[in-house]
This record gives structure tokens, C-alpha cells and sequence, in this order.
């Protein structure tokens, strides 16, 4: 066993995980869960089956990440943070065929308490605000805060929000990266 795992967490059969990755105190990960290596799990986290789980992702405390749900690398999940995977829910219907699947993709952030609506991708890098309820898909860089969701700003692959400006060129204060805005997306330049 090459990752380390609390004692209290339960790991089926079958689950694939990467060396170096962390599983915290009543964890639950599920026979056909892959998750990469260098991760950290934080305490009471649920892995579904069809859940495929990159490398260097921070997963916090209380987040349960259901079948169909996919995290690219380096993907950060704030503590609480919420993702769905059954559109019109019934508790008397089985609807296990009709999940939608979710994709967020490399270095993303979703803040604390946020929720994830099924069948969305979360665009590279963007960044999610705490509490925000996402209802469609977000584009690479974009800030999206609000209920529902709604794109406030862009951010830098290191996190810190891009300066508005009236040009089309944005450069981050913090590491001097330098993006492009053109038909209402944003690329690193």
C-alpha cells in the first residue's frame, strides 16, 4: 500500500489509488473508484464507483463525490461543496441510467458550501465562490459567484483574480501571467 489512510476510513475492494495520497478519519471510497496519486481526502468523504479522480487533488471535509463525476488534476473541493448527478430525483424511481456526468477540469477550485448541478464542465482554472449553486457550464479562468452562478470576474492559473481593464490584454499582479479576452473568454497568453 503506497498512500496512507485513517484506520476509520473504508476502502472497498477494487478501488485504484495513486501513491502518496492521503485518506482522512471515516472516509467511504467504493470498489471502482480511481483516484491519482498525491491526494488528499479529507475527513468524511464519499468516492462513488464511476468516479475517476486526477492527480494533486484536494478534496475537504464532508464533500461527496457521486458516480459520473470526473476531477481532472490539481482540482480543489472546498469543504461541503456539493455535486449532484440525477437531474429530477425521486426516491421511489431508480433513474442509476439516467446520471449525467460532470467533468471539472485541471487546477479548477469549487469554494465551500457550492453546488454542482449534473452534466456541466467546469472550465480549466476557473474558480467557484463559496455557497454558489452552478447550473451550466463554466468557461476556462471565469469567477463565478451567486445563486444561480454567475461569472464576476477571471482568474490566473495561480489564484489570484485578473485586474479589470478596458483592454483586451489582462495581466495577474501576482505572477505576471497575461491572458487574452475575445468573444467573452478568456486564454493564457
Amino acid at each position: 500500500m503506497h498512500y496512507q489512510a485513517h484506520a476509520s476510513a473504508i476502502i472497498d475492494t477494487g478501488a485504484q489509488i495513486g501513491a502518496g495520497t492521503k485518506v482522512w478519519h471515516f472516509s467511504h471510497i467504493c470498489s471502482g473508484a480511481k483516484i491519482g496519486q498525491n491526494c488528499s481526502l479529507g475527513q468524511n468523504v464519499f468516492i462513488g464507483n464511476d468516479v475517476q479522480i486526477g492527480n494533486n487533488v484536494k478534496i475537504q471535509n464532508n464533500v461527496s463525490v457521486y458516480d459520473a463525476v470526473t476531477l481532472e488534476d490539481d482540482v480543489f473541493c472546498g469543504p461541503s461543496m456539493v455535486f449532484t448527478n440525477v437531474y429530477n430525483p425521486r426516491s421511489h424511481i431508480v433513474r442509476k441510467s439516467e446520471y449525467r456526468k460532470t467533468l471539472v477540469e485541471k487546477g479548477a477550485t469549487i469554494g465551500a458550501n457550492a453546488t454542482i448541478l449534473c452534466g456541466i464542465t467546469i472550465g480549466r482554472y476557473a474558480l467557484i465562490g463559496a455557497g454558489s449553486v452552478v447550473k451550466s457550464d463554466v468557461t476556462p479562468y471565469a469567477v463565478m459567484a451567486g445563486v444561480p452562478a454567475r461569472r464576476v470576474g477571471w482568474a490566473c492559473v495561480c489564484g489570484m483574480l485578473l485586474n479589470k481593464s478596458k483592454s483586451k490584454i489582462l495581466q495577474c499582479s501576482e505572477c505576471g501571467l497575461k491572458y487574452e479576452l475575445e468573444n467573452d473568454l478568456c486564454s493564457k497568453l
